[in-house]
């Protein structure tokens, strides 16, 4: 007998806590994310337009486009030995290994200083891309930001991302809503990773890290130091190097926060837009989840299990990560295929928030895989709860059921 999972079950408590403010949240949000905003050549939200920020194969042809002479002809090099799957992000992995073991041997044409002004153009390029702004058209980053910031909560809600763009800084103030990214100072920002390691701030202050680096981080007198502008791609590591590069600060303090975080007893962590094919970050979660049986994370798959097999790989080992997709689940260890039961009172409006056709002539499928989606579906998890507290207080003061107290 195939095993099924009904989504309705599962989100109808996925709301009740979202709506909550109790629980210790944190979110891991990948690639996936600023993939999920399209928009026109004027940078406005467009349904039909392009993404806001290429994803990493076609991240990967913009930046090898960008470049020029040797450094172009040896980056394709590179790419080409890698083989099918070599993309920017491998590419980068392979072209800081070749900078640290040439010396002055070259390979296609280009030393060790070569291949380290490789890496630094490649840096440059991608920060050219990343560096663009939210559309001014209320979005997915808004509508997280305002659920975040709308709920009286316990625990401060934490986000790790693996992206380096500034979209999650926009939408924090543009609502003025306050949160600490590891940096202190106005000058002259500096990381600090002792009160990255602490919990010394109120829960009002979101927690924003960036596991990956950010653009307008530099190095500065052996400190690293924020709000150098777009222009600053030196810390941007996109690759897949972390075991190394995370020994230094603030990778090290930044992944520790991540493992802290998950090793909390009662946490929950809800994954949108994150691939699974990040090695460092996966380390993590898979030594993690299996110390404390006590978290839950719910990653939010945009395609097929078959399609999202890394992180249903994970999810057979580790039955405290729930993966959804857009045919299925995993759910305690157990894949199964979506089947939606009888609709509930007054659910349909819940249900079409994630659960309905992609395109007009498409099949039903579970749509929270979309970052738009999921951080829409956080928003109304707050305005629906309100709603049918509302409804319960006017059934309360109603006529009829004075008469029948009475």
């Amino acid at each position: 007998m195939d095993t099924v999972h009904n989504p309705d079950r599962f989100m109808a408590d996925l709301r009740q806590v979202l709506s909550q403010g109790r629980k210790r949240i944190a979110l891991l949000v990948g690639a996936g994310a600023p993939l999920a905003l399209r928009v026109d050549k004027d940078g406005k939200l467009d349904a039909k337009g392009t993404p806001l920020i290429p994803g990493v194969d076609d991240l990967t042809s913009k930046v090898l486009g960008g470049l020029k002479g040797d450094e172009q002809k040896a980056a394709v090099a590179v790419k080409d030995a890698l083989g099918k799957t070599a993309n920017i992000e491998t590419i980068l992995s392979r072209i800081r290994l070749l900078e640290t073991a040439l010396g002055t041997t070259k390979i296609h044409s280009l030393d060790g200083e070569g291949y380290k002004d490789l890496g630094k153009s490649i840096c440059k390029h991608i920060g050219a891309i990343v560096g663009v702004s939210l559309p001014k058209e209320r979005n997915g980053y808004n509508e997280l930001v305002g659920w975040i910031s709308g709920t009286l909560r316990s625990h401060p809600v934490e986000i790790f991302t693996t992206n380096y763009d500034l979209l999650f800084e926009e939408a924090f103030e543009a609502v003025h809503a306050p949160y600490f990214d590891g940096f202190s100072g106005g000058h002259a920002p500096f990381f600090d990773p002792v009160t990255v390691a602490g919990d010394d701030l109120p829960p009002r202050w979101s927690r924003l890290w960036k596991l990956h680096g950010s653009i307008g981080w530099a190095l500065e007198f052996d400190r690293v130091i924020r709000g150098r502008g777009k222009d600053a791609t030196q810390l941007v590591y996109p690759d897949h190097l972390k075991y190394d590069l995370t020994q230094k600060q603030p990778y090290a303090a930044l992944f520790e926060r991540l493992k802290t975080f998950l090793l909390t007893p009662d946490t929950l962590l809800l994954i949108a837009g994150f691939s699974f094919r990040d090695a460092h970050v996966c380390a993590i979660l898979d030594e993690a989840l299996a110390m404390n049986a006590n978290t839950a994370a719910l990653a939010f798959q945009f395609k097929t299990l078959k399609e999202e097999e890394p992180a249903a790989k994970l999810a057979f080992e580790r039955p405290n990560l729930t993966v959804y997709a857009s045919d299925g689940a995993v759910v305690g260890g157990v894949r199964g295929q979506w089947q939606p039961g009888e609709l509930p009172k007054n659910w349909a409006e819940i249900r079409s928030s994630f659960w309905g056709p992609r395109t007009k002539d498409a099949a039903p499928s579970f749509l929270l895989g979309d970052f738009s989606m999921f951080s829409r579906f956080c928003a109304l998890s707050q305005a629906q709860d309100f709603a049918a507290t509302l409804d319960a207080k006017a059934d309360a003061d109603s006529p009829a059921d004075e008469k029948a107290k009475a």
